[in-house]
């Protein structure tokens, strides 16, 4: 009887406890879970500013002037009287042709000068002598008339032996192959030994002249009839004065070209094939950093946007779709998601066209963890989790805190940020 007794109140026991646990999990069961921390993060407070808008476009370098040295004579060449890949100056001796044959026809020409020359001496003492006679009949006019001919024709043969001779020393000159510019002369196509002929297809050396230098940039005719309606609706103004000219120039490698060239002029024409248009810049190149043939892109003056909306590239991300979007923080302090469209980079941020507005508070940190419609807290972006906020710092502000920048139109590291 006595284990019976035992057995029924183990029994009693347990079943009290399967219940009070049984009600337990009921009790947590209607409590509701903890709401989660509101995410923390870092806010620019958007504001207009005037942007100078620049258009980078790609092209390549042309030497400012270009020689192709080429024979006037025919002849053997002697010798060669420059360094390869050197520079030459203006009138600087850069072959010598055997003057051997040229320097006798000077000789000859100046020969046939000597006698004309006495022909023409004779012929015109003849006329002397004849003229008295001729006025008292002793000498027929006929005779007096072929004198005075003879005469003349003697002296047309002077003035024709002048030329040759001016022609011989001309081409007696002329093997003297020299520089017509100044500049870099490049490889020599000829050496000593060689024959040469006037005219010929092949240039002996070619010269170029690369300080200054050009770049020649293709603009879409479409581009640039964008930019002109912009212009006209008002939406952008002109650049003016030395800005309006100013091109800056980044190289094959991606650096920056350390000076600024000036606008030359633009085509008039739109090229059929590809629907471009030529632009010209001129750009210094005394350290000949710039070698003609390289590809370049330059960044042009457009035009100048006084209300332009600048967002930092890290605020932005793209959806599925590939649509540029970011978060807000709103009225309520929570994140609000918002399509977007832009127009170009400028430096490290993105130029909003639609989306957003004067006012809005764009997350540039903190993306990981927000996601559309969650609270979330503005901290600021310099004070890092485990430390306290520097000397002087302000705490979060109700309406989301006074924004901070630099004001830097052309794509500066204005990233305000709010308490």
């Amino acid at each position: 009887m006595k284990s019976n007794n035992v057995i029924q109140r183990a029994a009693g026991v347990a079943c009290v406890s399967v219940l009070a646990l049984a009600l337990a999990a009921c009790g947590k069961k209607d409590e509701a879970p903890p709401a989660p921390p509101p995410s923390k993060v870092s806010v620019v407070t958007l504001k207009t500013e005037t942007v100078a808008l620049t258009t980078q476009l790609p092209g390549r370098t042309s030497a400012y002037r270009i020689a192709e040295v080429r024979p006037q004579v025919n002849g053997i060449v002697q010798k060669r009287l420059f360094t390869e890949g050197g520079e030459v100056k203006q009138g600087q001796q850069l072959y010598q042709i055997d003057p051997a044959i040229y320097q006798a026809e000077v000789d000859n020409a100046r020969a046939s000068l000597a006698r004309a020359q006495a022909t023409q001496k004779t012929a015109a003492r003849l006329v002397e002598r004849y003229a008295p006679l001729a006025k008292t009949r002793a000498v027929a006019q006929q005779t007096y008339d072929e004198s005075v001919a003879s005469r003349d024709q003697a002296a047309a043969d002077v003035q024709s032996a002048k030329a040759a001779l001016d022609t011989a020393r001309i081409n007696l000159v002329y093997t003297k192959v020299l520089a017509p510019i100044s500049g870099l002369i490049g490889r020599s196509n000829f050496t000593e030994g060689a024959l040469v002929a006037a005219q010929q297809a092949n240039a002996m050396a070619t010269i170029q002249q690369i300080d200054p230098i050009y770049v020649d940039v293709t603009q879409s005719s479409i581009e640039l009839l964008r930019l002109q309606q912009d212009l006209a609706a008002g939406r952008l103004q002109r650049a003016e004065g030395a800005q309006a000219a100013r091109v800056t120039l980044m190289l094959e490698d991606g650096t920056p070209y350390d000076q600024p060239g000036k606008l030359m002029f633009s085509e008039v024409t739109v090229d059929p094939t590809t629907s471009s248009v030529l632009i010209r810049a001129e750009f210094p190149n005394p350290k000949r950093r710039l070698l003609p043939g390289m590809f370049v892109r330059a960044q042009l003056p457009g035009g100048v946007d006084d209300n332009a909306l600048l967002v930092p590239q890290r605020g932005v991300t793209r959806n599925q779709r590939g649509e540029p979007t970011a978060l807000v923080v709103n009225a309520e302090n929570k994140a609000e998601l918002r399509n977007l469209k832009t127009d170009r980079a400028i430096g490290d941020k993105w130029l909003v066209t639609d989306g957003l507005k004067v006012g809005d508070r764009v997350i540039v940190e903190g993306l990981q963890t927000v996601r559309p419609g969650a609270q979330v807290q503005i901290v600021d972006a310099a004070t890092k989790p485990g430390q306290q906020p520097a000397a002087g710092a302000a705490g979060a502000a109700p309406s989301g805190g006074a924004p901070a920048g630099n004001g830097q139109g052309a794509g500066g590291n204005a990233d305000a940020k709010a308490n």
